[in-house]
């Protein structure tokens, strides 16, 4: 039996844990013409979703055309508009429906290769000038209006736009997505504050113009029975103290619940308990102790020894406080104020807030449990 824990984001419905109301509400705003924001801290499982949710509308909407666009990479507009561009080819493989697009471009000759490992097509475009850039993204999204078919375009990460050296990128596609009647979006990121300022903020040009939905975990106990329904299906045993310590250890956390579930069940192990978790979450500290270490290149040796503060702490929810400050040596509350938005925007510290205030927790949930074994 091949690994069901997979540590790709979408292998198909039935790999696939809960999120049913998340998926049923995005697929009723989009299908009710609503544009959707979704938000969640990296690796919580957003990106499995929005494939999750595009796999649902192409069986039950199967005249529906949908993209999915990750920019996470993307310095600049033109990257944005090859990313684009090249999901809309890969979405639809057909050679007449690739020349058309391509024709439709207007004002530049874009040049379609093909990625030397996957084979999938990648498009690129040369540009004379900047006002060229511009006409070539209207182009692309007059084209798809002209289909005159429902389309659904998922860009995640969407909050990296900020980051584009070109003028008023969010107003640019703004004025742009207004005008497609055909076309619903879904805005992705992981980077709440600017998600939130983006879509919430009055002077924003996408102020209130989408539904937002905040990805919480899966429930716990929902997803202990997908685990051990997983195991099951292979005649393994999970033990329940084994299964309360996968939860515990990986803090309910999509990605490293997924990550020791697939080390677990690569072995031989028919009966799995206390003792063989143990071993498989040591098992990828020992895997992951070189990366962790050049982590430490990547700070100060004040940001180093409060990221492994909160780290033995698990959460923290008063940073500033005269007991953590003292407990841990890191110095006077505003200098502790410092390091933590440092290591906020550096994403090594996570703040996750609830009614009862913010709390702030080691993003990588690998590297707090590295952390919190050091002396």
């Amino acid at each position: 039996m091949d690994n069901p824990f997979i540590l790709k984001p979408y292998g198909g419905k039935d790999l696939f844990c809960d999120r049913e109301q998340e998926c049923r509400t995005i697929v009723d705003y989009l299908l009710n013409g609503s544009n959707v924001t979704l938000i969640s801290p990296r690796r919580y499982g957003k990106t499995g979703l929005i494939y999750r949710v595009l796999d649902e509308l192409n069986q039950s909407h199967p005249r529906i055309i949908s993209f999915y666009v990750d920019i996470y990479s993307c310095n600049n507009l033109d990257d944005f508009i090859a990313k684009l561009s090249t999901a809309i080819i890969n979405s639809t493989p057909k050679e007449s429906f690739t020349q058309k697009f391509i024709n439709a471009i207007k004002g530049v000759r874009p040049i379609m290769r093909f990625d030397a490992l996957s084979g999938a097509p990648e498009i690129s475009i040369t540009y004379l000038a900047q006002t060229e850039k511009q006409e070539t993204l209207k182009s692309i999204f007059d084209y798809l209006s002209s289909l005159k078919k429902p389309i659904v375009i998922a860009i995640d990460e969407f909050q990296q736009i900020r980051n584009f050296p070109e003028p008023n990128m969010e107003a640019i596609l703004r004025s742009h997505i207004q005008m497609l009647p055909n076309i619903r979006f879904i805005f992705s990121g992981s980077q709440k504050h600017i998600m939130s300022e983006m879509f919430t903020y009055e002077k924003s040009p996408f102020y209130e113009s989408t539904r937002c939905i905040h990805l919480e975990k899966i429930d716990r106990g929902i997803y202990g029975e997908f685990i051990r329904k997983l195991f099951g299906k292979d005649k393994r045993i999970l033990t329940d103290e084994a299964l309360e310590f996968i939860l515990d250890w990986t803090r309910v956390h999509t990605h490293y619940t997924q990550v020791l579930c697939n080390v677990l069940f690569s072995t031989n192990f028919r009966k799995i308990g206390i003792e063989e978790v143990y071993e498989g979450a040591l098992k990828i500290l020992r895997e992951g102790a070189a990366d962790f270490m050049d982590r430490r290149s990547l700070v100060t040796p004040a940001q180093w020894n409060f990221l492994t503060a909160v780290a033995k702490e698990e959460s923290v929810s008063k940073p500033t406080a005269a007991e953590f400050l003292v407990k841990h040596n890191i110095g006077q509350p505003a200098n502790s104020r410092r390091i933590l938005q440092a290591l906020l925007d550096k994403e090594l510290l996570l703040e996750t807030t609830t009614l009862d205030g913010r709390h702030y927790s080691v993003y990588n949930v690998f590297l707090s449990r590295w952390l919190e074994r050091l002396n």
